[in-house]
C-alpha cells in the first residue's frame, strides 16, 4: 500500500508534461495542511523524483527526467489503476496472461476509464509493444471477441506510438494518453512520454 504522501504523484502521473505550483498540488490532493504538502513536495525533490524551480517568487514543480522518477510515476499510476473497482480486472488479468511477449505496456481507455460504461460497452485496451503489433492482435483476437465484456484491442509498436504523439493531427494515441489507466508496463510508457516531451509533445 502506498503512503499518503505518494498521492501527490498522481497529478504528475496523470500529465507529466505539466509543471504545477504549490497551490495546485495542494488542491489536487484535497489537503488542508500547507506544511504537509510542502514537506511532501520537498521530500520528492530531495529524492530526485521532482524538480523545483522558482519563477516570480513561486515554486514550480515538475517531474524529473530520471529513472527513479519514472519508477515512482509507474508505481503510482499502476496502483491507482488496479484499485479501480469498476474496471473488469479479471478481463485485464486474462488478457495479460495471453500476451506472448516479454515487454509491453497495457492501458485501458474509453468509457470504463471515464466511468461512463454501460452493459453493452466494450473494454478498450491499448498495447504498446517493441514490434509486430499486428501479429499480437491476431493472436489475441479470439480471446478478445469471446471475453465478457468484449475487448476492443489496439496495438502499436513503440515507434508507431511515438510518431502518433508527435503528429500534429489528433489521433488515438493522443486520446489514449489523455484518457487512460496504466495497468502494466508503466516504466516503458513513461519513458516514451518523456522522450517525446523533449521533442515538443504536450497535452
Amino acid at each position: 500500500m502506498l503512503k499518503k504522501s505518494h498521492r501527490i504523484l498522481d497529478i504528475f502521473a496523470k500529465n507529466p508534461t505539466i509543471a504545477y505550483i504549490f497551490s495546485e498540488v495542494k488542491d489536487s490532493i484535497n489537503s488542508r495542511s500547507e506544511s504537509y504538502t510542502y514537506n511532501s513536495l520537498n521530500f520528492f525533490v530531495k529524492e530526485g523524483i521532482l524538480d523545483k524551480e522558482k519563477k516570480g517568487g513561486l515554486g514550480i514543480y515538475k517531474i524529473a527526467n530520471t529513472p527513479k522518477a519514472i519508477s515512482f510515476l509507474s508505481l503510482a499510476a499502476e496502483y491507482k489503476a488496479w484499485n479501480r473497482k469498476d474496471i473488469p480486472l479479471d478481463s485485464i488479468n486474462g488478457l495479460m496472461n495471453k500476451i506472448d511477449v516479454s515487454f509491453f505496456a497495457l492501458l485501458v481507455t474509453g468509457s470504463f476509464v471515464r466511468g461512463k460504461q454501460t452493459p453493452k460497452s466494450d473494454l478498450d485496451v491499448v498495447l504498446i509493444v517493441p514490434q509486430n503489433p499486428k501479429k499480437i492482435i491476431a493472436g489475441l483476437r479470439h480471446f478478445c471477441e469471446m471475453n465478457i465484456p468484449q475487448i476492443h484491442l489496439y496495438a502499436f509498436s513503440d515507434d508507431e506510438f511515438k510518431q502518433m504523439l508527435l503528429d500534429e493531427k489528433h489521433n488515438y494515441g493522443k486520446e489514449a494518453v489523455k484518457n487512460s489507466l496504466i495497468f502494466y508496463g508503466g516504466e516503458a510508457y513513461y519513458k516514451i512520454l518523456l522522450e517525446v516531451m523533449k521533442r515538443g509533445f504536450s497535452y
